[in-house]
């Protein structure tokens, strides 16, 4: 299974892009979509080299939510959840969807909203875009 363009576009409206490398709040130097693998102070890239980085890195978390998910998916519940491993990490991937029902999955996907203990509006807006997309009929 691949992520569609709706999942693409949904990772693109909550990442945003930058084409100049910066310190994401993690700390870590981040440019294109989130990309974060080999970027350093410095680093400028192109639309089309941001456009490539994401390409290649939703593959990877394709690759998570194939791996990790035990449930036949759908195309939007597939999408959801490579746009929230992309955000949040195979790990929290892991612990969203261990040992739930699809329906447990859609309901929780919205209390992974913090940084810190602290709920950011940011991750609030994209969780519910997230879990929209996931209980939507595809």
């Amino acid at each position: 299974m691949e992520i569609s363009k709706n999942g693409i576009a949904l990772i693109k409206k909550y990442e945003g892009c930058k084409l100049e490398a910066y310190q994401c709040s993690a700390k870590k130097w981040t440019i294109g979509f989130g990309h974060t693998a080999n970027v350093k102070k410095g680093d400028v890239i192109t639309l089309e080299q941001a456009e490539d980085f994401l390409k290649e890195d939703v593959k990877i978390f394709e690759k998570y939510v194939i791996d990790n998910v035990p449930h036949k998916l759908n195309q939007n519940q597939f999408d959801a959840l490579v746009s929230f491993t992309y955000n949040c990490g195979v790990n929290n991937l892991i612990s969203l969807t261990r040992k739930r029902s699809l329906e447990e999955i859609g309901r929780k996907i919205v209390l992974y909203n913090k940084s810190k203990g602290k709920v950011l509006l940011g991750l609030e807006r994209r969780r519910k875009a997230e879990q929209q997309l996931f209980l939507s009929i595809s």
